[in-house]
């Protein structure tokens, strides 16, 4: 008989919060298991194994993201809204890289896996403020992947204490922030 108080989300979250601490890469079924109080078998009533613990976290995460990009730019337009949803992602990015590490490279199965809904959640906040841009049409995709290319990029670096040199690394932020800015604005203008 399952433990009271455990079921699915409850193991989901404990390993989520396990990979901000330890790191994706070192959690574990065991690791988790002595977290929440269990033996490892335990874990398998509420989990099929490691990936879809995995997937569980990166469906998490992404949906956290998303809800964390879309509460900031919520009436937002333009640069407001490029800066609340930079500064949104890289928070979350930030304070969760476990979770986050989860994201990366992870299929989705279909359009009702978990993943996919919590991805298209992220992509359409993200889309949003792009719209705001006037992007449209085949230029979307495009802009989608600049904006979450430089967005991750920046936050995962940071996260892994990668910027060593001494510029400000908030400083640094803005500076890329402004940067997209001018290029959605000169994308979007006709040429």
């Amino acid at each position: 008989m399952p433990r009271a108080g455990l079921d699915r989300t409850a193991v989901v979250e404990a390993g989520a919060a396990l990979a901000d601490e330890v790191g994706f890469a070192g959690l574990t079924m065991g690791r988790l298991a002595e977290r929440v109080g269990v033996r490892t078998p335990s874990l398998y009533k509420h989990v099929a194994g490691q990936d879809d613990l995995n997937r569980g976290i990166a469906a998490l995460a992404l949906a956290e993201a998303a809800a964390a990009v879309g509460t900031a730019t919520q009436g937002c337009a333009g640069r407001d809204a490029l800066a609340a949803a930079a500064h949104a992602f890289r928070d979350f990015v930030l304070t969760h890289p476990g979770r986050y590490a989860a994201t990366i490279g992870v299929e989705p199965t279909g359009p009702d896996d978990p993943v996919a809904v919590a991805g298209l959640g992220l992509l359409g906040s993200f889309t949003a403020v792009l719209r705001s841009y006037a992007v449209e049409g085949a230029e979307m995709d495009h802009a989608l992947r600049a904006l979450r290319s430089f967005l991750h990029g920046f936050a995962t670096l940071q996260s892994a204490n990668a910027f060593q040199w001494s510029a400000d690394v908030d400083d640094s932020f803005e500076w890329l922030i402004a940067l997209l800015d001018r290029g959605l604005r000169n994308a979007s203008s006709p040429q």
